[in-house]
């Protein structure tokens, strides 16, 4: 982006031009100009994106079997390409209508109260969600350590911390993972349908959390493992937009917005110089 260069002077501190690296290697930020770090939920703090995918496949791949049997044309199948551009960090039924586009497939949009099926949009979004639940109950909800010590990191430093997210799951899955305690602010698919909030890459879910911590965006860094997140991030002014890339999508999430894109958080070395008073 035009602005790169500038923003990650911002970040890494005035002396330096580029990202500075510590003696281990590691990318060194500076958090002293920030005053907020905003995250998504799947896939930076709950290792939950896979099973999201999943179970999307479960839900499209009999469709699409259903329109190779209608056409005679060889079936092919959701895979993980698919669940990165048309369904990850979107809400649910967005996720749908975008993915069933790809493959020339329309559907009525339906309601949110239509049972799990095939038969609407509204029902193969509440299948997959059907199947989500069924599965997060039997496995757990795993998290990501080096998420997980950057936010004690901000919450020693009283460096304010919001969770954001498209499901409708956020707050049972943090619960179930013992984390809810790390953030102070959460909004999610439940919030964003009360608040009507339009969808990533609209970055109006990100602003509201900002506005939720009494932060100024362009002193809060979003972190974000979506191509959608990414571009929201940017949209929306924040002062860092990190990606995390754990799907080798490196270059799609610069160019969907991310400033700074990392495998995971541990490649980064956090500082925090200054001192702050308590939150």
């Amino acid at each position: 982006m035009a602005d790169l260069s500038h923003r990650l002077a911002l970040a890494m501190g005035p002396e330096v031009e580029q990202p500075n690296q510590s003696a281990n290697g590691k990318t060194v930020l500076s958090l002293d100009r920030f005053d907020a770090v905003i995250f998504d939920m799947d896939g930076v703090v709950t290792d939950t994106a896979g099973v999201h995918a999943r179970c999307w496949k479960h839900a499209f791949d009999d469709v699409l079997c259903a329109q190779s049997r209608r056409t005679g044309e060889a079936v092919r199948r959701f895979d993980d390409d698919d669940y990165l551009r048309y369904v990850d960090g979107k809400p649910r039924y967005d996720g749908v209508e975008s993915f069933l586009s790809s493959r020339a497939i329309t559907l009525e949009r339906g309601s949110p109260s239509d049972s799990p099926g095939y038969d609407t949009v509204c029902a193969l979004g509440n299948l997959k969600d059907r199947e989500f639940e069924r599965v997060t109950a039997e496995e757990g909800v795993a998290v990501f350590e080096s998420t997980l010590a950057f936010l004690r990191l901000l919450r020693s430093g009283h460096i304010g911390t919001a969770l954001i997210s498209s499901s409708r799951h956020a707050r049972a899955l943090l619960a179930t993972a013992g984390i809810t305690d790390l953030f102070d602010t959460i909004v999610d698919g439940v919030d964003a349908e009360a608040l009507d909030l339009p969808g990533k890459p609209d970055p109006a879910i990100f602003l509201t959390a900002a506005r939720q911590l009494g932060v100024a965006v362009v002193r809060s860094i979003v972190v974000e493992d979506a191509l959608a997140g990414v571009e929201a991030g940017h949209r929306g002014g924040f002062g860092l937009v990190i990606g995390i890339d754990r799907s080798s999508l490196a270059d799609a999430l610069r160019h969907h917005g991310a400033d700074l894109v990392v495998p995971d958080l541990a490649a980064l070395e956090f500082r925090l110089d200054l001192p702050r008073g308590s939150s």
